[in-house]
């Protein structure tokens, strides 16, 4: 198995990274993991740092140096702009794992972990909401996605927060019946929304823990409630425009190609979001293949390596086989 050719692929996000040593002929020769890339709350150098740890562990498992790496591809969390692909590009290149560097927003790795070939689209719906598109021919499509400022709604923490805020009125006569008013804080043991404001509020349950809410409003949703179920067709309405919109984007809207879904939310399957996706696809572009991703990102990360350097396609074939 040739190392002088070979690929480290890096996913990192937010909680984990993951790294791959890929050989010439698609063998993974080592992996490695680390801790979370969170660049904005540490800053680049320390962010790059937990990288450097788990691509070492990589690099010693496999008895590879870095000069034998022809090409990094590295899929990070948190590189939503093309100024901060740039500034991790740079960082990643200062640290010499490699002889190349090519620095993308994790979705990338998601998209192409579930596309047969660097063409189609990807959302993927985890803590927030993103969506990316590539062609082959190396144009790409994307949002900016860091937020409301960027004009983006879904994923767990905005589904908790919109959850929560029709719970509040819901309970308070402000807004209309609801059972979220109940399901949301019964999760916490707690009696009435009061209680789950007040519990927030004060800290008592951390913010962070805003995510568990997300499955109890898909479950009230699933039981017939009428607010519930709004919210869920609303996250399906938001994945169809940002796939469709990257799409027309890219001229594959009156074209068969992939739609990939990924991150714990799209994941989960939930009967009513699959529907209602699948229904409103048909209608904006009728010719997308829905598949939901099951294989590891850092799949995603190896191949946009492999197609970087050329690699024939059993050489893609060989690697994707190795993550089934």
């Amino acid at each position: 198995m040739g190392v002088n050719g070979c690929v480290l692929a890096i996913d990192a996000g937010n909680s984990k990274t993951d790294v791959a040593l890929i050989g010439e002929d698609g063998g993974v020769l080592s992996t490695a993991r680390g801790g979370g890339f969170q660049p904005p709350v540490v800053g680049i150098g320390a962010a790059v740092d937990v990288l450097g740890a788990a691509v070492e562990q990589a690099l010693a498992a496999a008895g590879v140096d870095a000069g034998s790496v022809a090409h990094v591809s590295a899929c990070l969390a948190n590189a939503d702009l093309p100024v901060e692909e740039a500034q991790l590009t740079q960082a990643l290149h200062a640290r010499v794992w490699g002889r190349t560097v090519e620095v993308r927003n994790d979705t990338f790795a998601i998209l192409r972990a579930g596309a047969d070939e660097p063409r189609g689209v990807a959302v993927v719906c985890g803590a927030g909401i993103n969506c990316v598109g590539m062609v082959p021919d190396g144009r790409t499509a994307r949002f900016p996605a860091i937020g409301r400022i960027s004009g983006d709604w879904g994923g767990g923490s905005g589904l908790s927060e919109e959850a929560m805020w029709y719970a509040a009125r819901a309970e308070d006569g402000r807004g209309e019946p609801t059972e979220l008013a109940r399901t949301l804080p019964a999760h916490f043991g707690l009696a009435s929304m009061y209680a789950l404001i007040e519990a927030v509020h004060l800290g008592r349950i951390a913010s962070a823990r805003r995510h568990e809410l997300t499955p109890v409003l898909f479950a009230t949703a699933a039981s017939g409630d009428a607010v519930a179920r709004g919210l869920v067709d609303r996250l399906a309405e938001e994945v169809v425009a940002l796939s469709s919109v990257a799409l027309s984007r890219l001229g594959l809207l009156d074209e068969v190609a992939p739609v990939v879904l990924g991150g714990s939310v799209l994941a989960a399957r939930h009967p009513q979001l699959d529907e209602r996706i699948g229904e409103l696809l048909a209608v904006r572009a009728p010719k997308a293949v829905v598949r939901v991703v099951q294989e590891s990102p850092v799949l995603g990360a190896g191949l946009l390596g492999l197609d970087h350097t050329g690699a024939a396609p059993q050489v893609h074939a060989r690697l994707r086989a190795q993550f089934i």
